[in-house]
């Protein structure tokens, strides 16, 4: 029978922690919230032995037990058994060799937390390159746990730790054999007086009950009982925390002495060091930068072009071999108008989703996201903000509920609130469907020198109008909330390091299925929902559009194609979706939108995508029966009642303005109740993301028309 334990993988930001839960759990691997909050929690799957498992938990990364960050909390309460989680049998600590001294810090806390621990020490090859010998053996005889070498992004050392952790729990879970530091020195009294009133405790864990127990799950006598002993022996929690830090230092300093040895640090500069000389200059950083953004924007389109025609075309000719080979009834209709046109309107943005999103994981594979952080940090200060929110914003570009998430890192409540704020301003994923398919409606295919796109300009100045209006918003912003809290921006810089194609392929692959299952199913919901709406309305008005064309037909004598094409028109105008559309054209005429484009405002509410599953709905259900036309020709060949077109350059500009500028999504506000705790703010951002795009689209269309 397989036994199982259960394993906690914890370690400083930035030291492979994740890489090492990536190589160990493969694809065997969810994501969930911790209990009570909305931190992600990676969980995971190994086997260990032909007769032991391991489930794995991916703590969030921090750098010592005494936690500032709202994810920090989460590992400290983890590690304090204080969050009603299952109690870790076994600690895999994760150290950077070639940060060890800062690292040893977090170790040494946690080995007095009388945990089992194993010590997974990372980045050797980076420590060689600058200098660093490691006595490994000595540094476990020091600190009197397992270390076992591990290269994750490699997968060199996996089956060794997978060994070392058979061994300690055929031992018996085998816990530390000394402390660290004596923690029953720093408060003695108080420590002995904790111990007796929560038994179980190490020295060190009773140490926190003292300095952190208002922050735990205790009840009110318990709390007044752990009080009374701070009043009796004068415990001074800052006075304690200072003696301890000091004390680990100064041991960590003579084991560093022992078993270290580190290259004079003047002797050799290291090409990480090189290359930030150039990519964080107070120029060519910025210059830099730009090219990134700019080559990023010409790949969406260029790379992406040859594979959306075909998956366009594939799709035109399956409808188009479709209605010739079904019988015209509801069904036909159902299927190559509602199924056909809303999967089409799904797929076809694949390549581009995929381009996105392995260019992104590519920059922060790299170490470059951060980089970005740290150039941008005085810009953001300007409005309110600071290094940390580029990393949300940037996020923005994918998707805006994890990047509102991720804003939790900010320690500062109010950059944290300002950064909230202003990231669904930053162009998503969701969005870049609606921009493609306008920008080939409007913008020629024009080439400048032969390889720069003006379809991938005005891309790029679509991304850039969010940006600077999420920087004025934000400076807007500032001025009426008011916070007296200080604002620090602390960030360690990874080093530079080369690109893990299959960890990229793997992100490509799972970013383009989630946007196929989750936002898919709301295409397809949005699209049947619309096709029926669509095409039935009111049996009255229905039933008179009918007897009028027939009539029509004897009377006069018109091409039957033409005929049967305007009377499709004339029952979509008439339908409840017509309906809708036609009772919301006041308000949006003024933007040179027409009804048609309201209904798809409405229904892209629910996603900004939803609005090109909607115009092929649309467009299918009242143009014309060529089916093996594309969405694109078909929204070129819409005209006004006038004979002018719908998609003018006006009309496609004051429309992509829009889509920058508006809310247009639920899930956002719904992410913003529950990080911020109240109506109000999702509110506010509703009120001025549609006031900001009504306004900005009105300027536009006048501008141009």
């Amino acid at each position: 029978m397989e036994n199982k334990i259960h394993i906690a993988l914890i370690g400083n930001p930035n030291s492979g922690k994740s890489s090492l839960f990536n190589a160990l759990t493969g694809l065997n691997q969810k994501v969930g919230n911790f209990p009570g909050v909305t931190v992600d929690k990676k969980t995971g799957h190994t086997p260990i032995s032909g007769n032991l498992a391991a489930d794995i938990v991916d703590l969030p990364g921090t750098y010592s037990l005494y936690p500032r960050r709202g994810d920090e909390w989460v590992s400290y309460k983890y590690l304090m058994q204080q969050d009603g989680s299952k109690h870790p049998d076994l600690l895999v600590v994760v150290a950077d060799a070639s940060n060890l001294r800062r690292n040893l810090l977090f170790c040494s806390q946690i080995i007095d937390l009388k945990i089992p621990v194993i010590i997974a020490l990372t980045m050797m090859d980076l420590a060689r390159n600058k200098g660093t010998q490691v006595d490994v053996s000595g540094l476990e005889r020091e600190l009197g746990v397992p270390i076992v070498v591990v290269n994750p992004r490699k997968n060199k050392g996996i089956s060794a730790l997978k060994k070392v952790i058979h061994s300690v729990w055929e031992s018996g879970s085998k816990l530390p054999v000394r402390e660290f530091i004596d923690s029953g020195k720093l408060a003695p009294h108080a420590v002995s007086e904790i111990g007796n009133l929560v038994p179980g405790l190490s020295n060190y864990s009773a140490i926190h009950h003292l300095i952190n127990h208002e922050q735990f799950n205790f009840s009110a006598s318990l709390q007044e009982s752990i009080e009374q002993i701070e009043t009796k022996n004068g415990f001074n929690p800052t006075r304690v925390q200072a003696d301890e830090i000091m004390q680990r230092y100064a041991k960590i300093r003579h084991i560093m002495q022992q078993t270290v040895v580190e290259a004079d640090p003047l002797e050799k500069t290291l090409f990480t060091e090189r290359l930030d000389d150039i990519f964080l200059h107070r120029f060519w950083g910025y210059f830099i930068l730009l090219v990134v953004l700019f080559f990023l924007f010409q790949c969406i389109f260029v790379l992406a072009q040859f594979p959306m025609e075909g998956i366009e075309w594939s799709f035109s000719k399956l409808g188009g071999w479709l209605g010739n080979l079904l019988p015209v009834n509801w069904f036909s209709d159902l299927l190559i108008n509602g199924i056909i046109a809303g999967l089409s309107g799904i797929m076809v943005f694949i390549p581009q989703i995929m381009i996105l999103f392995g260019l992104i994981t590519l920059l922060e594979d790299t170490g470059y996201m951060a980089r970005i952080s740290f150039l941008t940090d005085k810009l953001m200060r300007k409005v309110g903000l600071n290094g940390k929110s580029v990393m949300p914003m940037i996020s923005g570009l994918a998707c805006a509920v994890p990047a509102i998430m991720s804003a939790r890192n900010i320690e500062n409540k109010k950059e944290r609130l300002l950064t909230i704020l202003v990231t669904p301003l930053m162009s998503c994923s969701a969005r870049l469907p609606v921009y493609t398919i306008l920008i080939a409606l409007v913008i020629p295919q024009t080439f400048f020198f032969g390889f720069i796109s003006l379809q991938g300009l005005v891309m790029m100045g679509l991304y850039f109008l969010g940006t600077i209006m999420a920087l004025v918003v934000s400076w807007v912003f500032n001025w009426f909330i008011k916070s007296a809290e200080r604002s620090y921006f602390i960030l360690e810089l990874p080093m530079y390091r080369g690109p893990r194609w299959k960890n990229i392929l793997t992100t490509m692959v799972e970013k383009a299925k989630i946007f196929v299952v989750d936002a898919g199913k709301v295409i397809m919901i949005i699209s049947l929902i619309l096709w029926a709406l669509s095409s039935y309305g009111p049996p009255s008005r229905m039933h008179k559009v009918t007897v009028a064309f027939e009539q029509k037909a004897k009377v006069e004598n018109i091409d039957p194609s033409l005929l049967e094409k305007e009377k499709q028109a004339t029952l979509l105008e008439n339908s409840y979706a017509g309906i809708l559309g036609k009772a919301i054209s006041p308000v949006i005429a003024p933007l040179g939108y027409d009804w048609k484009i309201g209904i798809a405002l409405i229904t892209s509410f629910a996603a900004r995508e939803v609005f090109v599953g909607t115009m092929a709905t649309l467009y299918s259900v009242g143009g014309n029966n060529d089916d093996d036309e594309t969405l694109r020709q078909k929204m070129q060949a819409a005209k006004r009642p006038d004979g002018t077109p719908v998609y003018t350059l006006a009309t496609g500009l004051s429309l992509m303005v829009f889509y920058v500028l508006a809310m247009q999504c639920m899930s956002t506000l719904v992410i913003v109740k529950r990080e911020t705790g109240t109506w109000k703010w999702p509110i506010i951002q509703l009120l001025y993301m549609t006031g900001l795009a009504y306004l900005f689209s009105l300027l536009v269309y006048q501008l141009f028309k």
